[in-house]
């Protein structure tokens, strides 16, 4: 039989979605190219939001009607359950928290296909640290599907760390709900975790997902120090996701507008050239006008590398749900405001790069060319064929308000 894993959704999604491949691969399922010509899907679902959610019930449907068996995992199978039993009433329906039963459910059902096999990702691999989150915040379906937060043993990671350097790997995605919280469940730290890896010998870049303010805020100076060595991207992504501490205050996040501020602060003292991502979401039941003006003027103070906007869409289960709603229109009339002020920002911050050249890692095949990742995590885009999992020295020449272009510095000799 054939399978394919079809993974939605965020980083720690498609980095649980490939450990599932490899368990199918090791029960002697041979890979398909597609969905189309597997005989099992394993359908990796994502229902952050409610087009994501619409989205993966149409899925679920074109498979059905396609005659695939489905196997449904990821934050779907657990939040809501039944509305993909519904329409998959046969179907294994595997939560996050059971992925050590997938395997053997898996042999259940259909048996050991063959002799184990290996799968190939290239050389970008992905590390989840943690199920769960410390958090209770008033919108999040995520925390109803992922739970508390569980932080894996630090002996077994590194474990695996050395596995996907042994197997190639150039560029480790370490990934979780909230990357810096992790350890808190356990005595340890993100920062204690990230110098253990950094102790191996290698010629790799290592980026650490998305983290909370609140809980970045204990180990910034230990992540700090660790940005020296020029394999840890001088990268965060610290979800800010409004403006107004009105709203925070709504959404049950645990830090207020300041001390974010004086996160970002500490963090860019630290580490000048910092890259920082941050996230806002639009319409959040109960935001006023004033509320959405201090959310614009958070992205012109902040100058962040990037920032996501996400007009807000309200999750079963969750108290926002409940609350009074922001009428759509003014929800998308917020957002475009929002989009035009953090592109024409972030035009300028890139602007500022236009002439200077960085050491940059081959990560992806774009549209336009080869996406090259700088020191800081910067997308450059050059319009040669760089072999990925290579590096080579870039130089900027144009900006654009969400990547850069860039050309080789010196073709072919730079690559290692």
């Amino acid at each position: 039989m054939r399978y394919f894993v079809e993974s939605y959704g965020c980083t720690m999604n498609r980095g649980e979605g490939r450990g599932l491949a490899e368990d199918m691969a090791s029960l002697g399922f041979e890979p398909a190219g597609s969905a189309d010509d597997a005989d099992v899907v394993v359908l990796n679902t994502c229902t952050v939001v409610e087009t994501t959610e619409k989205h993966m019930l149409r899925r679920i449907s074109a498979l059905r009607a396609a005659g695939k068996e489905v196997v449904v995992t990821g934050c779907m199978a657990k939040a809501q359950p039944g509305r993909v039993q519904i329409r998959l009433p046969d179907s294994e329906i595997i939560a996050p928290e059971d992925y050590g039963t997938f395997r053997q459910r898996i042999m259940d059902r259909y048996g050991v296909q063959g002799c184990a096999t290996s799968v190939d990702f290239g050389s970008e691999a992905i590390l989840p640290i943690a199920q769960g989150c410390l958090g209770n915040c008033s919108y999040c379906i995520t925390k109803l599907a992922r739970g508390d937060l569980r932080s894996y043993p630090s002996e077994e990671l590194l474990s695996s760390f050395d596995g996907l350097l042994a197997r190639g790997a150039r560029e480790i995605l370490v990934t979780a709900q909230d990357t810096a919280a992790y350890g808190m469940d356990t005595g340890t730290s993100l920062d204690v975790l990230v110098r253990s890896m950094l102790d191996r010998q290698g010629d790799y870049r290592l980026r650490i997902g998305m983290a909370d303010p609140q809980s970045v805020w204990r180990v910034r100076e230990g992540l700090a120090e660790l940005m020296d060595d020029e394999r840890l991207y001088r990268f965060v992504h610290i979800p800010v996701q409004s403006g107004s501490n009105t709203v925070l205050g709504a959404m049950r996040r645990k830090y207020t507008v300041e001390r974010f501020f004086e996160l970002v602060d500490s963090l860019r003292s630290a580490v000048p050239d910092i890259s920082i991502a941050t996230d806002l979401i639009c319409g959040f039941p109960g935001e006023t006008d004033e509320d959405h003006a201090k959310s614009i003027q958070l992205i012109r103070d902040l100058r962040a590398d990037t920032v996501n906007i996400t007009r807000f869409s309200a999750r079963p289960g969750t108290d926002a749900a409940t609350m009074e709603q922001v009428h759509g229109r003014i929800s998308a009339e917020r957002s475009a405001e929002l989009t035009e002020v953090k592109n024409s920002t972030e035009l300028d911050v890139n602007t500022g790069l236009v002439g200077r050249s960085f050491l940059s890692l081959a990560t992806e095949v774009g549209k336009e060319g080869t996406i090259m990742r700088t020191g800081h995590y910067r997308p450059v885009v050059v319009r040669d064929e760089v072999p990925l999992g290579t590096f080579a020295e870039v130089t900027v020449t144009e900006a654009r308000a969400t990547y850069l272009l860039g050309t080789l510095t010196n073709t072919g000799s730079r690559y290692r």
